[in-house]
């Protein structure tokens, strides 16, 4: 039997490129359904359909998983990160788990953290972690500025200005990771304010399945 949502999720996944197996779209949905549940109490998101829930928030996020594949390849090709090392991401003031959720989902060879100021923000995340299986996913309480691990990647969604993102979190970035920001429009002005020895090396427009609205994916790293 078909669950709601099942049919628009696969064929927004094959459009970006996504190859997912039945038990990932299980997962999301599955997630996206956890959402709903958890938002009537503790309003982690202000997009209540469930139809413009899938396509704001799990089809916005899955944008990113192919761009991220491709960039741990190149990263591995380039030596920057070891042939056989795990993988850590660290998803910024993710808030629900997007899109740290749903990279861990999709990515189960990468370990994915999402830091949180808010308590229920996170405890939502471990719930995820939990309720679905998901070893490689796990909810941190705590401002980003505090934490002392370092990742090879870290990513924010519409979280703060590049500036106030690259600042807060350089700490946790680790020797040779990148920073992945997901945007709007193409921000120009923040990435003029960026500060010495921050490359944006790489943008790329995000075309999300069913969204009429600019998105794209900044690729930053120190130099």
């Amino acid at each position: 039997m078909t669950r709601p949502l099942e049919a628009e999720l696969r064929a927004g996944a094959l459009k970006l490129g996504l190859a997912l197996s039945d038990a990932q779209v299980g997962q999301l949905l599955g997630y996206q359904e956890l959402i709903q549940k958890w938002t009537k109490v503790y309003n982690l998101t202000a997009v209540r359909d469930p139809a413009e829930m899938l396509t704001h928030h799990l089809l916005d996020s899955l944008a990113v998983v192919l761009p991220l594949q491709k960039q741990l390849e190149a990263m591995r090709s380039s030596g920057a990160l070891a042939a056989d090392a795990p993988v850590r991401l660290l998803d910024v003031g993710s808030g629900a788990g997007l899109p740290g959720a749903v990279i861990a989902i999709c990515c189960p060879e990468v370990s994915v953290h999402c830091v949180d100021t808010v308590a229920k923000k996170a405890a939502f995340i471990q719930q995820v972690a939990v309720s679905l299986k998901l070893s490689n996913l796990r909810g941190i309480h705590a401002r980003v500025e505090n934490l002392t691990d370092t990742y090879n990647v870290v990513s924010s969604r519409a979280f703060a200005s590049l500036l106030d993102f690259v600042t807060w979190s350089r700490k946790c970035l680790a020797e040779q990771g990148v920073w992945m920001a997901m945007k709007g429009k193409h921000p120009s002005d923040e990435i003029s304010a960026l500060p010495v020895g921050v490359q944006v090396f790489h943008v790329e427009p995000l075309l999300v399945p069913g969204l009429d609205a600019e998105r794209c994916l900044l690729w930053m790293r120190l130099v």
